[in-house]
């Protein structure tokens, strides 16, 4: 009996790769032609006309906006067996964002980044509309590190941006940012209301309330976040903790410009002149960290060297003409406890803590020609904030 074959006009081919952690299926599909099909007696088999070139995995990133295809989505890679780390973000990306795009992808096979502006953690007297947006940029860094990532054994991949619309993640009622605003919150005190609580009285609880929600939709095994918001850190575990999340809160250290400014979206808001003179608080903490280094124990020999170089800077900046100087304000430097934030009398070596400060730089007095100015012109005060670790001796 005469054997039979059947061509089909499209072949589809799977491909099985495993790479590090997890595996993904890639699709490809080609063109038959029977000049390329060599037969024998028992089977047909594909003869290439040219040795196989690498294969590149294409796969973009899912741009998701509405949360029945965020969790539809999720749970495609619970049957997968994938694990997510999740990065909150309000966008306006920088180097330190994507470290800790990059520390996620390192423990997790996927990574889902939240850009989405919360209302409920700005005051009423902050103005939400000029904070940075720079959605184009955002995409542009991800899709660049996930090409990266690509080429990196072992790595995971950007695999979700979830930037949802405010409606979406307050579906009840506008979000309120009065301190007696109505709504769903959440509120950790007492760490919530000292620090940066204190001079935002909203803040922490817009941030636990922003993050209590990403958490329930995206359900992510780890949610990674930057040391240079200390307190914030520490009510966020504290709400994983009190409230039984099941995830990991995983802490990535600051990332610094090379004169040791932490980065902030914030940072653009400063000119030449402001950003020169913002150094400041990261002077003032490395001063008292090394006091810390050199034996120094008690509060007022730590704090001391802190506002030593505080002052001595604010000195500077008031001999010079208006024209020249970037005045400041310091709000606060903290020596305080590491799991409550609340200020102690002296270090415990077996404990550590953490240094920690905020200086709001004034709007410039007067601008000269041609200087160059930050994004609205450096007529708004910009706070700044930043943290060191004093680590157990």
């Amino acid at each position: 009996m005469p054997m039979i074959y059947k061509l089909l006009p499209m072949q589809t081919i799977i491909s099985q790769v495993t790479t590090g952690a997890h595996t993904t299926l890639r699709l490809f599909s080609r063109q038959l032609n029977l000049s390329s099909l060599r037969f024998s007696s028992s089977k047909a088999t594909l003869k290439p006309k040219s040795p196989p070139t690498k294969m590149v995995d294409y796969r973009l990133m899912h741009i998701i906006r509405d949360i029945p295809t965020l969790r539809t989505h999720r749970r495609n890679l619970l049957r997968s067996n994938l694990t997510v780390g999740l990065v909150p973000t309000m966008g306006a990306l920088h180097e330190g964002h994507i470290s800790l795009v990059r520390a996620a992808a390192a423990e997790n096979a996927r990574v889902f980044v939240s850009i989405y502006i919360n209302p409920t953690q700005f005051g009423v007297s902050e103005d939400l509309s000029t904070y940075p947006q720079t959605w184009e940029s955002d995409l542009a860094q991800l899709r660049a590190l996930d090409a990266e990532l690509a080429e990196t054994p072992g790595m995971g991949r950007v695999d979700t941006v979830f930037a949802p619309s405010t409606k979406a993640m307050y579906p009840t009622l506008p979000p309120d940012s009065r301190e007696d605003g109505v709504g769903s919150f959440v509120q950790i005190t007492p760490v919530g209301g000292i620090l940066e609580g204190k001079s935002r009285p909203v803040f922490f609880r817009g941030v636990a309330t922003v993050c209590m929600k990403l958490f329930n939709l995206v359900q992510a095994e780890r949610v990674y976040f930057g040391q240079k918001d200390v307190q914030q850190t520490v009510v966020i575990r504290r709400m994983v903790k009190d409230f039984h999340l099941d995830t990991q809160v995983m802490i990535v250290p600051t990332s610094r410009e090379e004169d040791g400014l932490a980065m902030s979206s914030r940072n653009v808001y400063l000119g030449a002149r402001r950003r020169a003179v913002g150094v400041v608080l990261s002077r003032a903490l490395r001063a008292a960290e090394e006091a810390y280094v050199a034996g120094k124990r008690s509060r007022d020999e730590i704090l001391a060297a802190a506002w030593n170089v505080a002052n001595q800077v604010a000195l500077e900046q008031d001999a010079l003409a208006p024209e020249q100087r970037a005045l400041f304000e310091v709000d606060y430097i903290s020596l305080a406890d590491p799991d409550t934030m609340e200020e102690i009398e002296a270090v415990d070596e077996r404990k550590g803590a953490v240094l920690s400060g905020a200086v709001k730089m004034l709007p410039l007095e007067q601008i000269q020609p041609g200087e160059v100015l930050g994004q609205g012109g450096d007529v708004a005060p910009v706070r700044l904030i930043d943290n060191i670790p004093l680590e157990p001796r």
